[in-house]
């Protein structure tokens, strides 16, 4: 008898998959569809990315055990495969390759993510540099009004 380690479940376009905040903690591999992931930040929601066959997300929950760290919408008719933490270690000793395929995705987005920190802290600074010469003709031209 085989064992089953992966439940399938279909979602309609605009189904939320989770939400930010949820403690559910399975992983999903999209078999069909595309699902959108997305997190509220300073009270506006930001894309994070889209997710499509092939493509695995949620895997932070189920490896940490902490909760969603974003909001899952399914953006087509989809079909995932949803695995659970026991079935994950069950899934690698059947399928060694899938330890692999989830290495270079993970480090995929590590390096997105790499790359959109520095544009954020380059913007920053730039930002920092304009209000400096702002500040300081501001600060020069009080001291020309007192001459």
């Amino acid at each position: 008898m085989a064992v089953k380690y992966l439940d399938e479940r279909t979602f309609n376009t605009g189904d939320v998959i989770f939400s930010e905040g949820d403690t559910t903690s399975e992983m999903f591999i999209v078999q069909e569809g595309t699902v959108v992931l997305t997190k509220q930040v300073a009270g506006r929601e930001v894309f994070l990315g889209t997710q499509e066959r092939g493509d695995f997300f949620g895997e932070m929950s189920l490896l940490h055990a902490s909760p969603r760290h974003a909001t899952c919408v399914a953006m087509a008719p989809t079909r995932l495969l949803a695995i659970r933490s026991g079935e994950l270690l069950m899934k690698l000793r059947r399928d060694p390759t899938l330890a692999l395929e989830m290495l270079t995705q993970m480090s995929r987005r590590l390096t997105y993510m790499e790359n959109h920190v520095a544009t954020l802290i380059e913007h920053q600074l730039e930002a920092r540099q304009a209000l400096a010469k702002v500040l300081a003709k501001a600060e020069f031209g009080t001291h020309d009004e007192k001459s």
